[in-house]
């Protein structure tokens, strides 16, 4: 079974309202069998987890879809087990990797979607997929087991990416901390996706989508753009 992934950067696209840039990358994306999607809110931390859901489930709304919150489950093992579809959302990338092994989820939902179950994520929820959350652009406001990831993809990802330096302001470019990245680990390629794009890996082929250019970077390269609708399945 292929596995089919959505690594949405961000829910919004400049003043875009809440996922709806995403809206037709979802329906594009779901096969007509799948009526309802398992919610992992655990990223949200200064909203509740169904407060999370329900603004999930108002944007997604056009899509006719039930969306149930895993958080509202006796089992959550079970759930994912029982889902059609999953999809993990924003907010703090650390709590939500936290909650995640808390609850032993990380290699269920591994071994699900190495099974052909459907993943998406947007910006924390993308990040995950990743092998690691060491590129992640959040506060450590919580310690998770271990940072290894869900390792959907055999590479760092790197969601919100922006080259945005506010005048004045004397700390380090989003370009300079991933470089620190390629200094202690100059294999492991780093995707850096800018919100309102996207990566898709539909049929064995990974694709990076939306209207803004990605970025690689890697020990022997930095910063190198990667177009819209470039081909990326060789780092798969």
């Amino acid at each position: 079974m292929m596995k089919k992934l959505l690594l949405l950067s961000s829910s919004g696209a400049g003043s875009t309202q809440y996922l709806s840039h995403a809206l037709p990358h979802i329906q594009h994306f779901l096969t007509q069998s799948i009526t309802e999607i398992l919610f992992i809110p655990y990223a949200g931390v200064s909203i509740s987890y169904q407060q999370y859901t329900d603004k999930v489930t108002k944007a997604l709304a056009p899509l006719n879809l039930t969306i149930l919150n895993i958080a509202d489950t006796k089992d959550p093992k079970q759930a994912v087990e029982q889902a059609q579809a999953i999809m993990v959302g924003g907010g703090n990338t650390f709590h939500l990797l936290h909650q995640l092994y808390h609850f032993d989820l990380v290699e269920l939902i591994r071994n699900k979607v190495e099974q052909g179950l459907p993943y998406i994520g947007w910006s924390a929820g993308s990040n995950i997929a990743g092998l690691s959350i060491r590129t992640t652009n959040d506060m450590p406001i919580i310690e998770p087991p271990s940072f290894n990831a869900l390792a959907l993809v055999p590479f760092q990802l790197n969601p919100h990416y922006s080259d945005y330096q506010a005048p004045g302001h004397n700390g380090e470019t989003r370009a300079q901390r991933l470089l620190e990245f390629t200094c202690v680990d100059p294999i492991t390629p780093i995707i850096g996706i800018q919100e309102g794009s996207a990566l898709t890996l539909i049929n064995d082929k990974l694709l990076l989508i939306g209207e803004k250019e990605g970025y690689l970077f890697t020990g022997k390269i930095q910063k190198q753009i990667i177009d819209t609708n470039t081909d990326l399945t060789d780092f798969l």
